[in-house]
Formats: structure tokens, sequence, C-alpha cells
């Protein structure tokens, strides 16, 4: 699915679902079939069910832009809200909804801690502090038995995981781009791809460029 479960924190982590994308580019002349959010907030709901943690962290840009929020069709909105109201819920601050979930409720933050690791949104690769993060949207890409495969994925290494996007229209970003710092460089550093029905640990040095 894309999300983290901390179970000795009955947490559960979720980056990026970029709610109201297809309505932000339908207003610039982009047009799309208009069910992001609802297949986004469907597929939310499928994995609260699965853990039923006590806590959802949403790492930033949970919505495309800062008014998204107030532009949610009311049927949307309404499921949202009654997902929201199964457990506490953290809305970190993104760069597309610095004021991420006005008017929706729950907890608003900067970032917080999760036990000794930092949540937050973008990643912060020349700090050695372990931390969990969004906003990259990484993706990673190998060649398996003469097949190119290119899948979302955990970017993990020792001290940083980089959560892969939730939304239904994110794009995605090799981890072999700058962005990512030194990522393949390190030998800790694996890519968690995820499969139809299994993530898969790659190796760094098995990484390619897109």
């Amino acid at each position: 699915s894309g999300a983290a479960y901390a179970a000795c924190h009955d947490t559960l982590l979720i980056a990026d679902l970029h709610f109201g994308k297809g309505h932000a580019l339908a207003a610039r002349g982009v047009f799309l079939p208009p069910y992001d959010t609802a297949d986004t907030i469907a597929r939310l709901a499928d994995v609260i069910a699965r853990y039923a943690p006590s806590r959802i962290v949403c790492l930033g840009d949970s919505f495309h832009n800062d008014n998204s929020a107030a532009l949610l069709p009311p049927a949307l909105r309404l499921r949202l809200e009654g997902l929201m109201d199964i457990c506490h819920w953290v809305w970190l601050s993104g760069n597309h909804d610095p004021h991420s979930g006005a008017g929706l409720g729950g907890e608003q933050v900067d970032q917080m801690p999760l036990g000794s690791v930092t949540l937050r949104h973008e990643p912060r690769f020349e700090d050695g502090a372990p931390e969990i993060a969004g906003h990259l949207h990484p993706c990673a890409r190998i060649v398996q038995r003469g097949r190119s495969l290119r899948r979302r994925c955990f970017a993990a290494s020792a001290q940083h995981l980089v959560l892969p996007a939730f939304g239904a229209l994110t794009g995605s970003l090799n981890v072999r781009d700058v962005a990512f710092g030194g990522f393949v460089s390190s030998p800790a550093s694996r890519a968690f791809m995820l499969g139809r029905d299994a993530v898969h640990a790659i190796a760094a040095h098995r990484l390619l460029p897109d």
C-alpha cells in the first residue's frame, strides 16, 4: 500500500496523499477523471481497517494545495471525517499544504518525535539523526530476468526512511536522483519495492537510473 505501521507505537504512517490533485489539475486545464481523491480515501480506509491503529500520522502534502480540504466534495469529506473519528489523527505540514487539514480537525504540527525518530515531511539527508519522511515520492528500477521493473518503494538507509507517495495521482522520483543525496552509495541502503502482493528488498547496487 505504501503505508508504514510502527507496531511498538501503534501508529500508522502515510505520506503524500495529495487529496484534491485532480481538481487542481482540472482548474489549470488538465482534464483527468475526477476519481483520484475517492480512490485514495478508499485505499486509506482499507489500510486503517487492516491495522486498526490508535494513531495515524500523515507526513505532509496530504492535500495538493492549502484550500483542497475546503473543496472536498461533501460525500468525500464525510468519509474522511469518519476515518478520522476512528483514532487520533495528526497532520504534518507539507510544502503543498502548510496548513494541512484546516477545518477537518485532528492535530497539526510541523514535525514530531516517534520514540527516538523524527517524523517530518522533507527528509534531511545531511543530518545524521534518524528520521521518517515523505515528499520525494521514491521509486526504484531494476532489471529482473531481462525485464525492466519500475515500482514505488520505501527508500531506507541506516538513519533515514522515505515513504512512497500514497495518493492515486502522484508521480514518483527514482532513488538514484540527486535529491536523495548519497542514498545509493551507502551499502546499508535498500529500496523496498512494492509488488502486487509483497514488498521486495533490493540492495542499492542493483538499483538503476531511469
